[in-house]
């Protein structure tokens, strides 16, 4: 019987970035599977808007602003998390910041930014989260949210994101490692690495580079749209994906692989 695979009820998930864009179409498919949703970022109101879109779906989410690139915020957002959830399931590691220059001139406290936020922060979250609630029960999700940008240069012209890039491939073989030394407790780690969504972080590069251009240069000739991370997201989140830990599925309608 698969009806029950990709049933969530019961489960609890913490999704930081979850307040707009990747992040809270993630918590849309989450919470209609029936996990308890806390969602985290920077801005209460965001978060706000966040969470009376899930309730007008009949999803319950609860929210804790917080700056994933801050310590103190990240175990402000563990205890959160403890006290809002009792415990974490599922973790997805949405949170994260880019930043365009040319290699030569990029400058150092873009740099810093970039990984402190993409990488420094995601393991912070995710050792916390792994301490408190998974390693404990011997359980657990771990859904980090990489790039295609981490399995591939920049083709030549206006997207200068080296640093974006660097992340996103660090994250990639984070999430190896990680998958490799927490399957002894029972706890999946996997990546999702999105191509060309429309979200606040892309818009600009979109403006720059031109969807036309992305969008023939793709073989499903489409950008990625509202639903198509969904799927993947509850592959990973639930019983359907338990005996799948350290991959990278790229959703990007071909365009990795072209």
């Amino acid at each position: 019987m698969t009806d029950n695979l990709f049933d969530l009820t019961g489960k609890t998930a913490l999704i930081t970035g979850g307040s707009r864009g990747l992040g809270l179409q993630m918590a849309h498919a989450l919470g209609s599977q029936g996990a308890r949703l806390l969602l985290s970022s920077r801005k209460a109101d965001d978060l706000m808007q966040a969470q009376a879109e899930l309730k007008a779906h009949g999803i319950k989410a609860d929210f804790h602003a917080a700056d994933g690139g801050k310590e103190d915020d990240i175990r402000g957002l563990a205890q959160a998390a403890q006290d809002t959830l009792g415990q974490v399931d599922i973790l997805i590691n949405n949170a994260g910041a880019t930043w365009g220059a040319p290699a030569e001139d990029y400058p150092t406290e873009a740099w810093d930014k970039v990984f402190n936020l993409n990488m420094r922060g995601l393991f912070l979250l995710t050792q916390q989260i792994g301490r408190r609630f998974m390693i404990p029960r011997a359980y657990g999700r771990v859904i980090n949210i990489a790039s295609i940008a981490g399995l591939r240069g920049n083709p030549p012209g206006p997207m200068k994101t080296i640093a974006y890039n660097t992340s996103k491939g660090a994250l990639v073989n984070f999430t190896r490692a990680l998958a490799c030394e927490w399957g002894a407790y029972g706890i999946t780690v996997n990546a999702l690495a999105p191509g060309f969504f429309p979200s606040k972080m892309s818009a600009g590069l979109l403006a720059k580079v031109g969807a036309d251009s992305i969008i023939n240069a793709t073989p499903l000739h489409r950008l990625g749209d509202e639903d198509d991370l969904k799927g993947a997201a509850l592959l990973f989140a639930s019983d359907a994906g338990k005996h799948i830990t350290g991959q990278i599925l790229a959703v990007d309608g071909g365009f990795s692989a072209s």
